[in-house]
């Protein structure tokens, strides 16, 4: 195993984890994740720790969670001095790069400064510590389409596409893999918006021909029998992510025609999933496992063999690992732990649930554990509280499409003792204040 890796992380936005065939997917939309996933690590149990898009890249870039930084809510950038995982591993000796959605640049709302990057080139000092290579636009739904659009280079120049996104993002990283020197071992963090809806379109993007390719769909069981827009939504979306697939394959073979698969460390994975107007009005926030659950599968040094991990990953994990890849010591600070440490043989101390803060929906506090997911909320969207009350329960093992809320049910109030007593852990570990939780009201 080489001491020093190259290291790409590919990373999409919204993406279900029951969209990979290795998770369950019927349909043929990922054979080449099912292929990397069959070579490498799958995690079966991969949560996000913030199911918003700013603050999930905030604590993967930071290991932090996003309390801790301050980016609870999007339009929060990344605060100037912060230590990321590219200031880290660029002064370990590695080249580090950028391509893709930023959306840690830009701050507005009530309270905040207003600092406006989403139709602009990024400045040097507002991107993490990504100096060596730089092609993104803070808010990519902001500067394209499906179909049209542009990003910055490191000199804020603009960079046109046309095309499908996916594939003309691919386009950029392949060029970038091609023309490195070998001098250094790289870190290339790509990352995609797809599957996320188009903003201003008000719907999914696929590729031309997904509503046929993919009409006969089999509807998720935690979306069939609620209302929402899946029924019209979810063919383009499996193009989207078919789309994403095929270029992750695209990423893979040039990988191999360089010489590099076996010197490189290749994670996929995703900020959060989509619950497609199901449990709110729009696609996210919420502790239910159609926003939560991620794909998470990696390949390379350290990830081989084809093993399926059962025990919950978190994506507040993402930047030890990273760290830990590139044979650079995590710093104490960080709240995750490396994955490399399951995939070695689960240690007696690894966590038992997973631990979500929740905003802009409400102000929420979760964690899903192998059975149960708990939440609590304080109403509107803030950063944090000192007054929240209990909001759902689902017993995952009975009813594994979270129909049924048990918060109320006086027969679970021994689980709920015991749940909220681990969420209040978990909060105290993420420097929260401990707050009082209050029974559901009504």
């Amino acid at each position: 195993m080489p001491e020093q890796p190259n290291i790409v992380f590919v990373f999409s936005d919204q993406q279900r984890w029951d969209t990979l065939g290795c998770y369950g997917q019927p349909l043929e939309v990922t054979p080449n994740l099912d292929q990397m996933a069959a070579e490498g690590v799958r995690f079966e149990h991969a949560y996000t720790c913030q199911p918003v898009c700013g603050p999930a890249r905030a604590c993967i870039q930071s290991g932090l969670y996003a309390t801790q930084t301050g980016c609870w809510r999007n339009n929060i950038a990344l605060p100037l001095d912060q230590r990321t995982i590219a200031h880290h591993l660029s002064d370990a000796g590695y080249e580090v790069g950028y391509i893709g959605k930023w959306h840690l640049a830009s701050t507005g709302g009530a309270g905040y400064e207003e600092v406006n990057f989403r139709a602009r080139g990024v400045p040097p000092e507002r991107r993490g510590g990504y100096r060596d290579f730089w092609i993104a636009s803070d808010v990519l739904e902001f500067t394209s389409h499906a179909y049209d659009g542009h990003m910055f280079d490191a000199d804020g120049n603009t960079v046109e596409f046309d095309g499908y996104r996916v594939d003309s993002h691919t386009d950029m990283v392949l060029d970038y893999l091609s023309t490195r020197d070998g001098q250094k071992p790289f870190f290339l963090f790509v990352s995609y918006i797809e599957p996320h809806h188009q903003n201003d379109h008000g719907r999914f993007e696929g590729p031309h021909g997904s509503k046929q390719k993919y009409a006969d769909f089999v509807t998720p069981g935690d979306l069939a029998p609620l209302s929402g827009d899946w029924p019209e939504e979810f063919p383009d979306y499996l193009g989207q992510c078919n789309s994403l697939d095929h270029n992750l394959g695209r990423i893979r073979q040039r990988l191999a025609d360089l010489g590099l698969t076996e010197d490189t460390v290749l994670i996929y994975t995703s900020d959060h999933g989509c619950h497609f107007r199901t449990r709110n009005a729009e696609y996210k926030r919420s502790c239910h496992d159609g926003c939560i659950r991620i794909p998470m599968v990696a390949y390379g040094p350290g990830f081989m063999g084809g093993r399926v991990i059962g025990e919950i990953a978190s994506l507040i994990d993402m930047a030890p690992t990273i760290l830990t890849a590139g044979g650079v010591e995590a710093p104490e600070a960080m709240r995750g732990r490396a994955l490399q440490q399951v995939v070695d043989g689960a240690p007696a101390d690894w966590p038992q649930e997973a631990f979500l803060q929740i905003s802009e929906s409400q102000c929420g506090r979760a964690v899903r554990t192998d059975r149960w997911t708990y939440s609590i909320t304080a109403g509107p969207s803030r950063a944090d509280s000192v007054e929240y009350h209990e909001d759902f329960l689902y017993d995952n093992e009975a009813d594994p499409h979270q129909h049924t809320n048990l918060i109320a049910d006086p027969a679970y109030a021994d689980i709920r003792g015991e749940l909220q007593a681990r969420l209040l852990r978990r909060m105290e570990q993420a420097s929260e204040a401990t707050p009082q939780v209050l029974p559901t009201p009504g």
